[in-house]
């Protein structure tokens, strides 16, 4: 088992959307906003490889959206899903396996690409995951989320016969080191990759559960979660389930830290402990 981390972008999104009721006088001071309240954030992928499969969870925004749509989100950074796999030295041809927590454009843009005019996966080796309740929520958006549901990023998958759903049951066995967590409070049926490590903990990809270590408080939840009580009731799963077991908690947003751990203060609530880079993580110890 081997995990890079694979970076695919930095982009900017609302701060008061990312931090939703929290006053901006307390999220300020984690994530400074520019002169128009956007905040930078990566969009920060996981190469998977156990025996002959290279499993890459999300894909990022891509690069085929035009100018118009791309100047709302100032995609930048010296990252790109091309470049990050080749200083792996990955060849796109190589991935297997393409697991999408959902189909949020900032998560599967990368996904499709467009090569003479035409929409064709961009891992042409690859199958791709998904579940059907979610997909079918994404084809038939309603009017909060439709912004973020482009069809040309997951449609075209389906119609070249490389989309696979995963069956919606919680907590299902997917791979024999991987279980799928769906939950519901950010949008319909995203799936979490919890992964086994050999040393018998659990990395748990939060995906967009907890974009960050900034979420990991309570009441950071973000506006564009559809319902935000239910996130509070799956955040509340996840950060107790971390305690107890030493999970380690992968970050797909946060611009700086990559993986964290979680702990109970002397006051009951469940914070921080530490924040360290993917490198730092020994998988059998």
């Amino acid at each position: 088992m081997k995990f890079s981390i694979v970076e695919s972008g930095l982009f900017k999104l609302d701060g008061g959307a990312m931090f939703g009721v929290v006053p901006k006088t307390m999220w300020n001071k984690l994530n400074p906003a520019d002169e128009n309240n956007m905040c930078t954030w990566s969009m920060r992928l996981l190469l998977v490889e156990i025996d002959d499969r290279k499993i890459l969870i999300d894909t990022g925004m891509g690069n085929k959206q035009d100018e118009r749509f791309r100047s709302f989100f100032h995609p930048h950074g010296p990252y790109s899903l091309d470049g990050s796999l080749s200083s792996l030295e990955v060849n796109p041809e190589e991935i297997t396996d393409v697991f999408l927590t959902h189909l949020h454009f900032d998560h599967d843009g990368g996904a499709v690409s467009r090569i003479n005019n035409e929409l064709v996966p961009s891992f042409k080796n690859a199958q791709y995951w998904s579940n059907e309740n979610h997909y079918q929520w994404a084809y038939n958006p309603n009017p909060r989320e439709k912004a973020s549901f482009l069809k040309e990023n997951f449609v075209p998958l389906k119609e070249h016969g490389v989309l696979n759903f995963i069956d919606e049951q919680q907590d299902i066995q997917w791979l024999p080191d991987i279980s799928v967590r769906f939950s519901y409070g950010h949008t319909e049926a995203m799936m979490s990759p919890i992964i086994k490590l050999p040393n018998g903990k659990r990395l748990i990809y939060c995906a967009d559960l907890m974009p960050s270590a900034y979420h990991i408080p309570m009441p950071y939840v973000m506006c564009y979660d559809i319902r935000p009580l239910e996130t509070l009731k799956e955040k509340t799963r996840l950060l107790e389930e971390a305690v107890e077991f030493g999970d380690i908690l992968f970050f797909e947003h946060d611009p700086i830290n990559q993986c964290g751990t979680v702990k109970r203060n002397d006051r009951g609530r469940i914070v921080i402990d530490k924040v360290f880079p993917l490198s730092e993580l020994d998988i059998n110890a």
